[in-house]
């Protein structure tokens, strides 16, 4: 056995571990120090200890913090695996001495909440009311390392096929065309047809500049031989969409089926325009040969159930 396995497999242990994860996350000593309850000097001592076993520096320091080194990458996304399993089984070994079924983890898009995961969850509640979902929101740039790192479950959201990799499993439960929409009451609610020029002149919520869906949006405006709107924030947030089509009659874009879910409430209407952007479908990512519990087991059955209902 090397010494680089025999460190790994025998000497690390998980407040080595926990430590690691907080300098990478705090990039500073001091605050590693305050958020693990320690002393400075406690946490220097621990890391010269770490990188004397591996006879290798992890973490580099300057006048600015401490940066991790190529080393120290890869052994704080092996600490985060492991103490993201380590954290899962104590969560179920104590799910199961309450009395509960246990508990997923599971990270979302906006698009997938309203229509997709939260009935789904409901079944899944249905079933077990004191299962526990923990979702965490986000897009894929985000959510897709914390899903290989264990630290979710699983995936809802729009399937990217520019994030298509062998180690993920994907699977399509439906598609979902943009629609634009404005609060109830706005003068283009009341509009038998809407046109594009009817838009580029209003207050406009839009994607931010990085997102593809940004660029589409304003291929729309460019075809009809219109310039975007001026009048833009920039957000991918609903409830900052929400919040700007009340607070300045603005005109926002969001997918179909979580228009219609508030549109129903009230809280919008959904404009008599065609938005020919073609996006990719809302489905589920999960991690190849990963082993399932039975609670995340049961979720993506009821994720199945709910988007074969959806059209």
């Amino acid at each position: 056995m090397s010494k680089i396995d025999r460190v790994l497999r025998s000497n690390l242990k998980l407040r080595h571990l926990q430590l690691l994860v907080a300098l990478d996350q705090f990039r500073h000593v001091g605050r590693a120090a305050e958020f693990l309850s320690v002393t400075q000097p406690a946490v220097s001592k621990t890391l010269a200890e770490v990188e004397r076993m591996l006879d290798t520096p992890l973490f580099e320091r300057g006048p600015r913090g401490t940066e991790p080194t190529a080393a120290g990458v890869s052994l704080v996304r092996f600490a985060r695996s492991v103490l993201a399993g380590f954290e899962r089984t104590r969560d179920e070994i104590a799910a199961e001495a309450s009395g509960a079924r246990g508990r997923t983890s599971v990270g979302a898009m906006v698009v997938a909440t309203p229509v997709l995961l939260a009935p789904a969850v409901e079944r899944l509640k249905a079933r077990s009311a004191q299962t526990t979902v923990l979702v965490e929101e986000g897009d894929l740039t985000r959510l897709l390392p914390k899903l290989r790192l264990g630290e979710l479950d699983l995936f809802v959201g729009r399937l990217e096929p520019g994030y298509a990799a062998p180690d993920l499993e994907t699977e399509a439960l439906y598609e979902d065309p943009m629609v634009a929409v404005v609060q109830a009451g706005h003068p283009l609610a009341r509009k038998r047809q809407v046109r594009w020029a009817d838009i580029a002149g209003q207050p406009c919520v839009m994607p931010p500049p990085w997102a593809s869906l940004r660029v589409k949006l304003e291929q729309q405006f460019f075809a009809h031989d219109l310039h975007p709107p001026a009048d833009i924030v920039e957000s991918a947030s609903f409830l900052s969409q929400i919040s700007f089509l009340h607070q300045r009659g603005a005109v926002a874009f969001m997918a179909r089926t979580v228009a219609r879910h508030f549109a129903q409430q009230g809280l919008l209407a959904v404009l008599k325009l065609t938005v020919p952007v073609e996006l990719p479908p809302v489905g589920l990512i999960t991690l190849r040969g990963q082993p399932m519990t039975p609670v995340t087991q049961g979720l993506l059955e009821c994720l199945r159930d709910v988007g074969g209902s959806i059209r």
